[in-house]
């Protein structure tokens, strides 16, 4: 009986990696698509989009556009640097 047990946590574990781990994959794939484009037409692509991941993985959500619109994004918009600036582009 005891085996029964640990062979089926054992098939629990394995499942579960593959969906914990398809949707690390999914979330990355949706904060690099979206931040693509919104950091398109900034001069320091670079840091725009390394400040872009880390927001959209805090807040998983990019205002819409290249610029502005971060009412759409309440978490996004309020994140704040050590200075008090915003720390998304």
């Amino acid at each position: 009986m005891k085996s029964w047990i640990g062979a089926l946590l054992l098939v629990a574990l394995v499942l579960s990696s593959g969906f914990i781990e398809s949707t690390i994959q999914y979330k990355d794939y949706f904060c690099d698509s979206k931040c693509e484009v919104r950091c398109s037409k900034a001069s320091l692509k670079e840091r725009c989009l390394k400040y872009c991941g880390i927001c959209c993985e805090i807040c998983r959500c990019v205002p819409p556009g290249t610029y502005g619109n971060k009412d759409a994004c309440p978490c996004y918009r309020d994140l704040k640097n050590s200075k008090g600036k915003s720390k998304c582009p």
